[in-house]
C-alpha cells in the first residue's frame, strides 16, 4: 500500500515560520514521525513539498500512474485560492485527507473558505504537528475498511 503526504507553499518554513501559530516541529521531523507510523501499518509513504502549484498538480497526476493508495495534503495558502488542485485531485480520483496545523475557521476570514474540504474523505485541523498524525490514524483506518 502506498499514501502520498503532499504539502504546499512555505511549508517547508516550518520550525521557525510563525512558531505560535504552526508550532516548532520541522516539515522533516512531521515527515519523519508520519513515516515511521505508516511504516508500523506496513504502508510505504512518499513526501514532496513546493510552493509552486504547479508542481503540486503534476505530483498528484503521478501519484495515479503510480498508483497510489491514499494522499495526505496540506494545501496551506492553495486551500483558499486554487481550483487547478481541486480539479487535479477530482481527476485522479485518489482519497485524501486535508491537512492543516492552524484552524483555519478561526483565522482570518478568507482562510475560512476551503477549496477542498467537501471533496475530502476527511479534514484534520487546529491540532499543530498532531493534525498529521490524527490524519495518519484515520487514513489508515479508512483505507483497511474499504480493502475488506
Amino acid at each position: 500500500m502506498r499514501f502520498l503526504l503532499l504539502n504546499g507553499p512555505n511549508l517547508n518554513l516550518l520550525g521557525t515560520r510563525e512558531p505560535s501559530i504552526y508550532g516548532s516541529e520541522t516539515l522533516e521531523e512531521i515527515e519523519n514521525h508520519t513515516q515511521a507510523l505508516l511504516g508500523k501499518a506496513g504502508i510505504t509513504l512518499e513526501c514532496f513539498q513546493s510552493n509552486a502549484e504547479h508542481e503540486l498538480i503534476n505530483k498528484i497526476h503521478q501519484a495515479k500512474q503510480d498508483s497510489v493508495d491514499y494522499i495526505l495534503f496540506n494545501p496551506a495558502a492553495y486551500t483558499h485560492t486554487s481550483i487547478a488542485l481541486r480539479d487535479a485531485l477530482i481527476a485522479v480520483e485518489i482519497p485524501f485527507t486535508e491537512i492543516h496545523l492552524s484552524d483555519p475557521k478561526s483565522r482570518e476570514e478568507f482562510r475560512h473558505r476551503s477549496f477542498f474540504s467537501d471533496i475530502a474523505v476527511e479534514v484534520v485541523s487546529g491540532l499543530g504537528a498532531n493534525s498529521y498524525y490524527t490524519a495518519v490514524e484515520h487514513a489508515v483506518k479508512t483505507i483497511k475498511e474499504q480493502n475488506t
